[in-house]
């Protein structure tokens, strides 16, 4: 009995686990993140302290020199918490490496005593027919051993996103943070975007590419029912983990 309750448990437990994750979207299409849960939009509705300005000289509205963000030559890229850049994901990688190994070695040794005070004589009349002590002890090795390995990839990826600074660091370091969902029929396509940049490599078209962005952390997915078809089921994953053989 303690034995069906305890299998009936993990049958449940892996029920659950497996489910877990498909839950969403059975029957129907997946559905939105909620976008009031991201830190996007705590960083936009709490802006952080003022900036403090320094300057307070008076200004004319009317002149086009203002250094106002809402002038016409105003600077409108992203400075402050809750501002929204634009960040462009360009990656066109490609790498190829091919190594061979290959090594033999050989090996041979003999020893004999034709001639030891008349011992070997002796020894041979002790010994069965056809055998003899002129060569007592002979050995030989051989091993070979070759390799071969090559590795190809080819990486391609064009991506835009809007982001939005989610911090300023104390050394002026912007913290950006960005996430974009798409839905075609009952798949889900999910792109999100993390790191820091700096204020001055940001464009005047308020954009920044992404091999300007420090700690990037770029992922481009989704989740659906066919993302669900390409992904091994989660007791064949655990048995892979959990089985030596």
């Amino acid at each position: 009995m303690n034995m069906l309750v305890k299998w009936g448990g993990i049958a449940v437990l892996g029920l659950t686990v497996g489910c877990n994750g498909r839950s969403d979207h059975i029957g129907k299409a997946p559905s939105f993140t909620p976008p009031m849960d991201a830190p996007e939009v705590r960083a936009m509705v709490d802006p952080g302290l003022p900036a403090v300005v320094l300057d307070q000289r008076p200004v004319d509205a009317a002149s086009l020199w203002s250094p106002s963000r809402a002038s016409l030559l105003g600077d409108r890229r992203a400075v402050v918490r809750g501002d929204i850049l634009t960040v462009v994901i360009e990656i066109d990688d490609s790498a190829e490496i091919s190594n061979s190994s290959d090594r033999s070695r050989s090996g041979s040794e003999n020893l004999s005593i034709p001639g030891l005070i008349g011992i070997p004589q002796r020894l041979d009349e002790a010994l069965p027919e056809g055998a003899t002590s002129n060569e007592l002890v002979g050995l030989s090795s051989q091993s070979n051993s070759s390799g071969d390995g090559s590795v190809s990839r080819n990486e391609k990826l064009e991506l835009r996103i809007a982001a939005t600074v989610v911090d300023v660091l104390q050394n002026g370091v912007l913290s950006i943070s960005g996430s974009q969902e798409l839905r075609v029929n009952f798949e889900l396509r999910e792109l999100m975007v993390t790191g820091f940049v700096r204020p001055e490599d940001i464009s005047r078209q308020n954009e920044i590419t992404y091999d300007k962005i420090a700690s990037a952390r770029v992922s481009y997915g989704g989740r659906g029912q066919i993302s669900d078809m390409q992904q091994p089921r989660i007791g064949q994953q655990v048995l892979d983990a959990v089985l030596p053989f």
